[in-house]
C-alpha cells in the first residue's frame, strides 16, 4: 500500500515539473517553416521589423485596395506559422484590405525565444510599422486568432485602433490551462498568463469576437466570459456546430464587418 502510494506521489511531482518546465513547449509551438508568400498565390512583400528589445521579425505586408482603407494587424495562433493563414490573406486582399501579419519571436527565422511579455513587444512592433507608415490609428484593426488574441488585445488596451477582432478568443491561458490540467495548480505555476480578462475593459474600439460552439481548444464559455467583459460596441458571432478557429467559416461576413466598422 505505501509502495504503491509513493509510486503514484513520484508520478505526480514527475508531471508536475514536467509540465512547469515544459510549459512553454506546450503553449508556443514554435513549428513555423520560412514561407515565401509569392509561392502560395499571395502577392505580399516579406519584411523584417525590430522590436524593442532588439528582435528581428518577419513579417507579411500589402497595402489597401485605396487610401483609407483598413489595414489588418494580423497575430496568428500558436501553431504553425504565417503559410497556414494565406487563405485568409488573400480574401482580405480580395476584400481591399491591407495586411501587416508578423510571425513572433522565436518562429520561422523571427529571432529570440517566445513569452508573453516577448509576444507583446512582437505586436508593438507590428503597430509602429503601420504608424510609421503613415497608417492612421482608426484605421488599424487588430486581428488575433487564439493565441495572437492575447497580442491583440493589449494592443488595443493600451494603441488607438479603429476595431478589434477576436477568433477563438480566451479570457485568460491561465482559465483554458486550469480547465485543462485541473490536477495541478496550474495558476499558482504559470509564466505566460495572458490575462485578457484584466486588459479587455481598457478596449474602447468596436469588438467583435468570433466563436465556435464546438471548440475542445478554447471552450467558448472562455470567449463569452471575455465578452461579458468589453466595452460596447460590441459583437458575439457564435458558429454552432465549428471548432477552433471558426472565423473561417465567417471570414467574408467578419471582413464585410469591418470595412463597414472601420471604412
Amino acid at each position: 500500500m505505501l509502495i504503491a502510494l509513493a509510486a503514484c506521489v513520484a508520478l505526480y511531482l514527475v508531471l508536475f515539473v514536467g509540465l512547469f518546465f515544459g510549459q512553454r513547449k506546450i503553449l508556443f509551438r514554435c513549428d513555423a517553416a520560412e514561407v515565401d508568400p509569392a509561392t502560395l498565390g499571395l502577392k505580399a512583400q516579406t519584411l523584417r521589423l525590430m522590436t524593442e528589445d532588439g528582435e528581428s521579425l518577419v513579417a507579411w505586408s500589402f497595402p489597401p485596395a485605396a487610401p483609407g482603407r483598413p489595414l489588418i494587424l494580423y497575430f496568428h495562433g500558436n501553431a504553425g506559422g504565417l503559410g497556414l493563414r494565406v487563405d485568409r490573406f488573400r480574401a482580405m486582399a480580395k476584400a481591399g484590405l491591407g495586411l501587416l501579419a508578423i510571425e513572433y519571436r522565436g518562429y520561422a527565422s523571427s529571432t529570440g525565444s517566445p513569452s508573453e511579455h516577448g509576444l507583446k513587444l512582437d505586436g508593438e512592433a507590428a503597430y509602429a510599422a503601420a504608424i510609421a507608415n503613415g497608417v492612421a490609428p482608426e484605421r488599424i484593426v487588430a486581428l488575433g486568432e487564439s493565441l495572437g488574441s492575447g497580442v491583440a488585445v493589449a494592443l488595443a488596451a493600451h494603441h488607438k485602433i479603429g476595431a478589434l477582432v477576436l477568433d477563438s478568443p480566451y479570457s485568460s491561458i491561465a482559465d483554458v490551462a486550469a480547465a485543462t490540467y485541473w490536477f495541478v495548480p496550474v495558476r499558482a505555476l504559470l509564466r505566460d498568463p495572458f490575462h485578457n480578462d484584466l486588459l479587455i475593459s481598457s478596449v474602447t474600439a468596436p469588438t467583435l469576437i468570433v466563436h465556435g460552439t464546438k471548440d475542445l481548444v478554447v471552450p467558448i464559455r472562455f470567449g463569452e466570459k471575455l465578452f461579458a467583459l468589453a466595452n460596447p460596441p460590441k459583437e458575439f458571432w457564435r458558429v454552432e456546430g465549428a471548432a477552433h478557429l471558426a472565423m473561417g467559416e465567417r471570414l467574408a461576413d467578419v471582413l464585410n464587418w469591418i470595412a463597414r466598422t472601420v471604412g
